[in-house]
């Protein structure tokens, strides 16, 4: 498998501008070394839990509880795959690191994750003596706390910082044409939100997913230690292993659904509204707005506009301000109609 590339951002010549316009995966060397937090971490557990202590405003956050005999793998319980695997709960962050710090001892474990939590809702003074570089301010950082945890490959509308604080965490990348040969699971009942893959990338069973083979081909992966940036553009799978009994996580999403800042309809709502359009369509309709969507969507082959005079509007050209919003109230209103006359 493929070592995902390494930077060292204290090197002549790093733009970090350049790596995201890249839209590649990169772990960036020394690029959080000013955080406070880092500097704790590199104590231990309870040093740093000593210093999120005094920043923790006691907000319940969501996580998750695993059984020991689910080894930490978030995902479906049975084959319906319509039940999870784990509670959900609701705990501050001092109190699921008191709980981690009792149990690193702990032969079986219960398996615990607080997930996505939003810094400015838990911690509201960690970004303030933490900035992330490259980064404006205002983008709102997460963090994900917890044990021994493997989440399935699954992908994100955002592009992605994850800095390791404490502990370790391998992320197993996947290009986002693979999806087919990841065997995703139902999008109407994923277990985090975003849609799973049902293979279990660490005991793959080639027999029942057998094109997952072609997906090992183009796989990328790393195991990041403390202090370590993951670059990760949006739209990449990733399976992401937590292997040590005390794991922090901040991540930073921006420019996407998924987003602190993010507004208006997603491509995912387009992907399922069109799912629901084309569900009764015979093939050769189907192939029929494949090639709409290449022409005026994706603006593939003879995608050129040019025979409309720059000067008149034309959507299929640019969609401005006054256009996006003219055509979202007309699909709000159609859906209203076709929701109506169900």
């Amino acid at each position: 498998m493929q070592e995902i590339q390494r930077i060292d951002t204290k090197a002549a010549g790093f733009d970090f501008d350049q790596i995201v316009a890249a839209a590649k995966p990169v772990v960036l060397s020394g690029w959080v070394e000013h955080w406070p937090a880092l500097q704790a971490a590199r104590s231990g557990p309870v040093a740093l839990a000593q210093y999120l202590r005094p920043l923790d405003n006691n907000k319940e956050m969501d996580t998750l509880l695993l059984a020991a005999d689910t080894a930490g793998k978030v995902g479906y319980a049975g084959d319906d795959l319509q039940h999870y695997n784990f509670e959900r709960r609701k705990y501050p962050v001092w109190a699921v690191m008191q709980q981690l710090i009792q149990q690193i001892q702990t032969p079986k474990p219960l398996h615990i994750a607080l997930q996505s939590a939003r810094l400015d809702s838990c911690l509201p003074a960690f970004s303030r003596h933490n900035p992330m570089p490259g980064l404006d301010p205002a983008i709102a950082g997460r963090i994900w706390i917890g044990n021994q945890t493997v989440v399935p490959a699954h992908l994100d509308h955002s592009d992605n910082l994850a800095c390791v604080l404490i502990g370790r965490r391998t992320f197993t990348l996947f290009p986002p044409e693979q999806a087919a040969n990841l065997y995703i699971g139902p999008l109407q009942s994923a277990p985090t939100g975003a849609p799973l893959s049902l293979v279990d990338i660490l005991q793959p069973d080639f027999t029942r997913f057998p094109r997952y083979r072609e997906a090992l081909k183009h796989a990328q992966q790393a195991t990041l230690e403390a202090g370590d940036v993951l670059f990760l553009p949006a739209m990449w799978w990733h399976h992401v292993q937590a292997i040590t009994p005390m794991n922090i996580l901040v991540n930073y999403w921006w420019g996407g659904s998924v987003a602190s800042d993010a507004k208006g309809p997603s491509p995912y709502q387009a992907m399922l509204h069109a799912l629901v359009a084309l569900n009764d369509a015979p093939d050769h309709e189907r192939r029929h707005w494949q090639a709409l969507f290449d022409y005026f969507v994706f603006r593939q082959d003879a995608a050129d506009f040019s025979h409309i005079p720059t000067e008149t509007a034309a959507i299929q050209r640019h969609v401005n301000e006054q256009g996006r919003k003219e055509i979202l109230r007309w699909l709000s209103a159609e859906l209203q109609k076709n929701t109506a006359t169900d």
